[in-house]
């Protein structure tokens, strides 16, 4: 897929890992649409990249097909979709007050797993539509996992297993778009340096990056951003989930 002169979506692009990928996208020629909850960030970044922006939850359909809607106006269906959007939760299945609230299962599931796959079914259906390209090619989407769908740590019960629903979805999608032309892909990056990381304090940081074999330090989210762009060109990945984590497992707690 080319990224010069193609529509692109990335949900979650008002910051973190979303707006390094919306950021080098479009400094590589692409049309990019956000999708994001905060509006305010959305539209700040969009601006910046001379993108377009609309607010939504991934869960809605919506909100995700107004997205799309707002995309497909300005630069055509995207042919690029980037699911960035998601949350982080933590806690013990049993923890000093009792179980985890089944409530904060459910949404950890419900915004990361079933979010991405709305935004990856509604995405794929108007891809289908498009016409095709060099080997019949029409679309590639973009998922983001974890590290935590492998060896995901005490406490991450629910984000592991959502991370690790994206994972286990991606094969059997892509096999079944094939007759379609749309890839479907995953990045499972470690432990990333985003607006999160940064509220902690530079010892902590060091800290993380300690149990890094190589290179020793937390990622870059343009280093995220690359392998997006890697995935969205080369033809030839399709149903892949890719590790980006310097080689780095989790330990259990």
């Amino acid at each position: 897929m080319q990224i010069d002169g193609t529509s692109v979506l990335v949900t979650g692009a008002g910051s973190g890992l979303g707006e390094a990928t919306a950021r080098m996208l479009a400094a590589r020629g692409a049309k990019v649409a956000i999708l994001d909850r905060d509006a305010a960030k959305g539209a700040a970044v969009a601006a910046e990249i001379g993108g377009v922006s609309a607010m939504g939850d991934v869960t809605s359909e919506a909100d995700v097909n107004a997205a799309l809607d707002v995309a497909t106006s300005a630069h055509g269906v995207p042919r690029i979709v980037v699911n960035c959007a998601g949350i982080g939760t933590a806690g013990r299945v049993l923890g000093r007050d009792g179980p985890l609230a089944l409530e904060a299962f459910q949404r950890t599931i419900n915004v990361n797993l079933i979010g991405t796959f709305n935004v990856l079914r509604l995405s794929a259906a108007r891809m289908a539509e498009a016409e095709p390209l060099e080997d019949g090619e029409r679309g590639v989407v973009i998922n983001t996992a974890s590290v935590a769908a492998f060896d995901g740590q005490i406490g991450q019960a629910a984000y592991s297993a959502s991370k690790g629903g994206i994972v286990a979805m991606s094969l059997p999608i892509a096999r079944e778009l094939a007759r379609v032309g749309v890839r479907v892909n995953v990045i499972a990056p470690g432990i990333f340096l985003t607006p999160l990381l940064y509220t902690l304090p530079e010892e902590a940081q060091k800290a993380l990056a300690a149990g890094i074999p190589f290179p020793q330090r937390l990622g870059d989210p343009a280093e995220f951003a690359d392998t997006v762009c890697f995935m969205a060109q080369n033809r030839y990945i399709n149903g892949e989930c890719v590790r980006l984590d310097g080689s780095a497992r989790l330990a259990p707690k």
